[in-house]
């Protein structure tokens, strides 16, 4: 069992930063990689799309490719938590913003897929103003 609890999110215009956290707890945790998700305005929730993941213990991280130099996720293993900074942020961006945690073994899509993933938060709403 792993539980976790994101953190961070809000309102910023367009531009700006924010950086969320997720909280990560239970047995294990190195047998993970831990997973940003987002869900945009009337998606449904299997069209959350992956944002970026990162394993426990190699300190291996994958991006979606058109995210990748805006948003940087990063692993403290002292405190237990994930973080997704993100910068230079735009309205499409606007989402709930899931993290997720999926066994850590050899992935073909990079640890992208929704179905992967075992144990999910309960989303912080990001919302960016134009």
């Amino acid at each position: 069992q792993v539980q976790l609890v994101e953190s961070g999110g809000g309102l910023v215009q367009t531009g700006g930063s924010l950086r969320l956290s997720c909280a990560v707890s239970g047995r294990s945790l190195s047998s993970y990689v831990v997973g940003w998700f987002r869900q945009a305005p009337g998606k449904e929730r299997k069209e959350r799309e992956f944002v970026a993941a990162i394993s426990w213990s190699a300190y291996s991280t994958y991006y979606q490719d058109s995210l990748k130099g805006r948003f940087t996720i990063n692993r403290d293993t002292n405190q237990h938590t994930v973080t997704l900074q993100m910068n230079d942020l735009r309205p499409e961006d606007t989402s709930v913003y899931y993290c997720a945690a999926a066994p850590a073994w050899i992935s073909a899509s990079g640890h992208s897929q929704l179905d992967e993933y075992d144990y999910w938060g309960q989303g912080t709403q990001v919302t960016v103003s134009s």
